[in-house]
């Protein structure tokens, strides 16, 4: 049974056989999962009564602890202006709470409130479940197969921008 990828693959071998696109089948793939996923995400975040990218510093948080705003924004690979405005949303929802850093008074701590603990340490059993779930369609080493594959594609630098 193919996929809409295997239609498009189809297509172009039709007109253009010249041409080995068989890497577009797994780029293809890849980039139709993120956007199911991201949809997925989106939803289910909003349930939760937060955005994906808020559910992204409520975890980083949580992992990792109290943190400044820039190393915030470097672990999730955002601008810092853009991690002040998802912070500035976080605080006023009561889910994080700043405060200067006492090894440097220019800068502040972010951490979780009691409430930012509560939220995300329920919403994170959830979505473990739902990742557990979701990927319920591979076996164990279909998994680890692809994981591996995954983290060799992001790790190679030729995915870097020219």
């Amino acid at each position: 049974m193919g996929d809409a990828i295997d239609v498009i693959l189809e297509q172009w071998r039709r007109e253009r056989p010249d041409l080995d696109l068989s890497a577009l089948g797994v780029f293809g793939r890849i980039m139709r999962l993120s956007a199911v996923l991201t949809a997925f995400m989106d939803d289910w975040c909003a349930a939760h009564g937060l955005r994906a990218g808020e559910f992204d510093v409520l975890t980083a948080l949580r992992r990792a602890g109290p943190a400044i705003p820039s190393d915030l924004a470097d672990a999730l690979m955002m601008s810092r202006s853009g991690m002040t405005k998802r912070l500035d949303g976080l605080e006023a929802a009561g889910l994080v709470a700043r405060t200067l850093d006492p090894g440097d008074r220019r800068s502040f701590v972010v951490a979780l409130t009691d409430e930012g603990r509560r939220l995300i340490d329920s919403a994170l059993t959830e979505h473990a479940a739902n990742m557990q779930r979701l990927a319920e369609g591979l076996s164990p080493r279909e998994r680890a197969a692809l994981e591996k594959s995954l983290r060799t594609l992001l790790t190679d630098n030729r995915l870097s921008p020219m």
